[in-house]
């Protein structure tokens, strides 16, 4: 009788999120730039990131 009342304040706290300050959160928008002004530094990550996306699309073929 007395049990089952009491187990249900245990997981009060489950669908909470936890706090993020603002300073760390970004605003998820997607910068464009052109070639111009790009330096090898941004080169070199677009081509890696050009080339993790196609060994995904890859995996994704495989199964």
């Amino acid at each position: 009788m007395g049990r089952a009342n009491n187990q249900k304040t245990r997981d009060k706290n489950k669908n909470k999120l936890p706090q993020v300050p603002k300073n760390l959160k970004s605003n998820a928008q997607d910068v464009e730039y052109s070639r111009e002004l790009a330096d090898q530094a941004d080169l070199e990550a677009q081509a890696r990131s050009n080339a993790a996306n196609q060994r995904v699309k890859q995996k994704k073929n495989k199964r």
